[in-house]
């Protein structure tokens, strides 16, 4: 009609919605529009509001009781005879009078208020169908491009211009980004922050590095292999412990691949994180020694009740078990819900010891002297007395005295 009005055009906020399908945007312009209606004319109950989904015309119709002249009670719902056939001179008392309300007679006013009210309740619905969007796929795996970096977090665009963000907690410490670039993570933690989705995503999260497995090993997608437990210390190393129900499969190798095949995407990814595959089992002792993995375990001794376990190893797989940082051991424990301690082997007391096992005790600096100078065992350095280390050292006297003291209580 020739008084309709193109919401679509009139309305140029919303020629693309985003996240939210027709229907509802149609059904948000019908209760707005309704709303105008019943500010001008106190009720709309006898108002038809009919926007066309396919061009975004609106029409709007009003029907009124033609009554008897000076019988009208509500002029919104009634209308007078003698008024009525100024429009149609056909009608009759009792009939009802149909007119057409254009948008225009509503006033410029309660076109922009209606325009506001319009903006406001579509981005609500945009926020909230972000949101119940992202909350439905936390723990999934997304792609999305680096837009802005901060210092304590950086702003990621998925695909449809929703903002994602990364904490800096959030990413690996080596990880470095720049603006345009692609990034991986997973869903980590969707919330309503003054009334705006605030979607964290993470790359350090376990539930990460399981997404990843499950793209480069088919099996596990496949669920012949199931991924029974991850733990992490992001960016240093990872223990990955894996469970076939086919026995026809070793899920070590197929999580590994030909060569490490599989896995050099994923360690790639994780910025060079070292990951131990460990085929699971429900053998405590035989799940802690292959937990310990790359160290050769003597004997372990179980303490069930307070999940404890002392583990006994030769002297020079201590420094393997318990790992840089003492990142093998702290995972090995996670993984297993144990809290281990390492032993050196009873037997092997008498022998001798690398003078790097002291590392703990001693300083790097003060070990690298006595290195220098050919002394690197504990019985090397006991075997000289106190004036020899001086002379042959730059280490002074009250040091060299403090470090027999450490060594000879490793013999004692």
């Amino acid at each position: 009609m020739s008084n309709s009005i193109n919401l679509i055009d009139s309305f140029q906020e919303f020629k693309e919605f985003k996240n939210i399908d027709r229907p509802t945007v149609i059904s948000v312009l019908e209760e707005v529009f309704r709303s105008m209606i019943r500010r001008k004319y106190g009720t709309d109950e006898n108002c038809d509001v009919i926007v066309n989904p396919d061009n975004g015309d609106l029409e709007i119709w009003r029907t009124r009781v033609v009554v008897e002249d000076g019988f009208s009670e509500d002029d919104d719902l009634e209308i007078e005879l003698a008024d009525a056939h100024k429009y149609d001179p056909d009608l009759e008392v009792g009939d009802d009078y149909i007119e057409e309300i254009t948008l225009e007679s509503f006033g410029r006013r309660a076109i922009l208020a209606a325009r506001q009210t319009l903006v406001s309740k579509i981005l609500e619905l945009e926020k909230d169908e972000v949101f119940k969007k992202y909350k439905d796929r936390e723990g999934e795996l997304i792609t999305g491009e680096v837009y802005q970096i901060w210092k304590k977090e950086t702003l990621v665009l998925d695909d449809d211009g929703n903002e994602l963000i990364l904490p800096k907690t959030e990413q690996i410490p080596a990880d470095y980004f720049k603006k345009g670039d692609t990034i991986r993570a997973v869903v980590h933690k969707v919330e309503m922050a003054n009334a705006n989705p605030r979607i964290i995503i993470s790359r350090t999260a376990p539930e990460f590095l399981q997404r990843l497995f499950e793209l480069e090993v088919p099996e596990i997608f496949d669920g012949l292999i199931t991924i029974r437990k991850i733990v992490r210390e992001p960016g240093e190393r990872a223990k990955v412990a894996v469970e076939s129900y086919d026995d026809r499969i070793d899920p070590v190798g197929a999580c590994v691949g030909m060569k490490g095949s599989r896995i050099h995407g994923i360690v790639r990814e994780l910025r060079n994180e070292n990951i131990d595959v460990i085929n699971y089992t429900n053998n405590t002792q035989l799940y802690i020694q292959r937990a310990l993995s790359p160290a050769r375990i003597g004997s372990i001794k179980l303490d069930d009740e307070h999940k404890t376990a002392a583990v006994y190893l030769k002297s020079d797989q201590v420094s393997l078990a318990i790992g840089r940082g003492g990142h093998n051991i702290k995972l090995a424990g996670k993984l297993t819900g144990y809290e281990i301690d390492v032993y050196r082997e009873a037997e092997e007391v008498e022998e001798d010891v690398d003078i790097e096992e002291f590392a703990d005790e001693i300083d790097g600096w003060i070990i690298d002297e006595l290195k220098r100078v050919g002394l690197d065992t504990a019985k090397s350095v006991l075997a000289l007395s106190v004036d020899d280390l001086v002379r042959r050292t730059d280490l002074e006297e009250n040091t060299i005295h403090e470090i027999i003291q450490v060594l000879q209580a490793e013999f004692e």
